[in-house]
């Protein structure tokens, strides 16, 4: 087995040791983009913005719904019928590709399955963890100006006296709403303004405030993220979680939730059994005017290609290997891609006066296919989890995890996502472009050097060789800061982390 799942893990635990450290710096990371405050969000959620009002607005707002009750509500019932049938078929598939290690609920088994019984009950809820602007995303949808979501983590509220472990629970749940409501008489422009101007809780929400423009009305979709198994390290294998990550969209005409295809989740397994479908996939992406979007992480690859749920399996090393969402799809037997078609499709694009910003090798087209995609985002840093777990303003002392509002995904994305709404806000035309979800796109800025979010210790990182000119065109920016080298953490990708050079 490789070592870099263990690698992985150890520089996950030191990653996450230091981030509180950092905290005061990431506070002003995501000025005017997200809302990460546990008092401000704790006083959202007994207000307008506690999930049970949210989507059960005529209901009487004196206590909250309890798990039993919202998942018995007509809209909700088909996400438990959907992520009830996720469950029942990962456990068949386990038993047919494992069946020698064991898989239930419980510290008995070698696979130890989510206790789904917490997410239907009476003792859990899920609580306001975060709300994000997401009008970097107005690309997708500009007549509703992108999206806001609100982010819930499932937490017990019921709690055993002497239970010493924390009440949050490996779920999250995103209830991603449009910015402006259908038939809103405000700009694109007017709502950026607010939203960078706002600074305190009373501003978010005050007659005026950006959040005053939020409500049930605005519901486009839900998106959930739960672990749905953890297999703790043994004597056949390192350590290893499951997420499964599902998205249900919501039909205003019938005001139900039903689940829908994930955007951009290449379904692999479908593309690779089917030679008309594969053909038509490889025709479409390769096409310049698409590759030019997917090179820029603006693309919306159409529906007929997507899978409506996934299993994001983690730790990721770095090497190619069958847990990322895009193995097979690019060389070896059967693949959609080779390296001749992509060359061929670069200079193409290039000849046609196309200027592609990350994507200029095969090894640049396989990590965006990778990266584009639901799942491969999420095991970005070959860590996994949630990049938005929240801070847990339940607890008077919460654990590190919990501390830690986001991930460095998250942080590193923040300079590009403010450079967006500055131009809305100013009237220009914005550059939705994003870089590689390793690396973030720094816009000029400097407030993320020497940080590990871009070149400092523990960033993401290409191990340059010698001569130059062999180098990775795709990767070749991808240094360190001063003082550290690049570590390759694989055995046959040069892409590693950022270290002390005397290591």
């Amino acid at each position: 087995m490789s070592r870099a799942p263990g690698f992985l893990a150890i520089m996950f635990v030191l990653l996450c040791a230091a981030l509180p450290a950092c905290a005061a710096q990431d506070e002003a990371l995501e000025r005017g983009t997200a809302i990460l405050d546990p008092a401000t969000l704790r006083k959202f959620d007994a207000g307008k913005f506690r999930l049970d009002r949210m989507l059960v607005p005529e209901r009487p707002a004196a206590t909250p719904l309890a798990n039993n009750e919202l998942f018995a509500i007509p809209s909700m019932t088909p996400l438990r019928q959907a992520i009830d049938g996720e469950f029942d078929r990962y456990v068949a598939r386990h038993r047919a590709s494992l069946p020698k290690e064991t898989i239930g609920v419980g510290a008995g088994f070698d696979f130890q399955l989510f206790d789904r019984a917490l997410l239907y009950s009476a003792d859990t809820r899920f609580v306001l963890a975060g709300i994000i602007n997401r009008m970097d995303r107005t690309y997708v949808a500009e007549a509703g100006c992108g999206e806001i979501r609100l982010i819930y983590r499932l937490t017990r509220i019921n709690k055993a006296a002497g239970d010493d472990a924390s009440p949050r629970l490996p779920m999250t749940l995103n209830l991603v709403l449009k910015t402006k409501a259908e038939g809103a008489a405000i700009t694109c422009a007017e709502i950026a303004r607010r939203w960078l101007a706002a600074s305190t809780a009373g501003a978010w929400t005050a007659n005026g405030g950006p959040l005053d423009l939020i409500g049930p009305e605005n519901i486009g979709r839900i998106e959930t993220n739960l672990q749905i198994a953890h297999a703790p390290k043994s004597a056949v294998r390192d350590f290893r979680t499951d997420y499964l990550l599902k998205v249900f969209r919501y039909d205003r005409n019938i005001s139900m939730f039903a689940e829908a295809p994930m955007e951009n989740q290449i379904d692999r397994a479908r593309l690779l059994a089917d030679d008309g479908l594969k053909r038509e996939f490889k025709a479409w992406l390769l096409d310049p005017a698409n590759l030019a979007a997917f090179d820029r992480g603006t693309l919306l690859i159409p529906e007929k290609f997507l899978a409506n749920a996934a299993i994001a399996p983690t730790p990721v090393g770095f090497d190619p290997s069958d847990l990322e969402p895009e193995f097979g799809l690019v060389q070896g037997e059967g693949a959609v891609f080779g390296e001749a078609d992509v060359v061929a499709a670069l200079r193409k694009a290039a000849e046609g006066g196309v200027k592609l910003q990350n994507i200029r090798s095969p090894a640049g087209f396989e990590r965006r296919l990778n990266d584009v995609t639901c799942s491969g985002c999420h095991q970005t840093r070959g860590i996994g989890g949630f990049h938005f777990p929240g801070v847990d303003w339940m607890e008077d002392k919460p654990s590190n995890m919990a501390v830690v509002p986001a991930s460095p995904h998250f942080f590193g994305d923040q300079v590009r996502r403010r450079d967006i709404l500055a131009s809305l806000r100013d009237g220009k035309s914005p550059d939705y472009s994003r870089g590689f979800a390793n690396r973030p796109q720094l816009r000029g800025s400097t407030e993320l050097a020497g940080s590990n979010y871009s070149d400092g210790w523990g960033a993401h990182c290409y191990a340059q060789g010698k001569p130059a000119a062999g180098n990775d065109a795709s990767f070749r920016d991808w240094i360190c800061a001063e003082g550290l080298s690049c570590q390759a953490a694989g055995k046959v990708s040069r892409i590693g982390m950022c270290f002390v050079k005397s290591r």
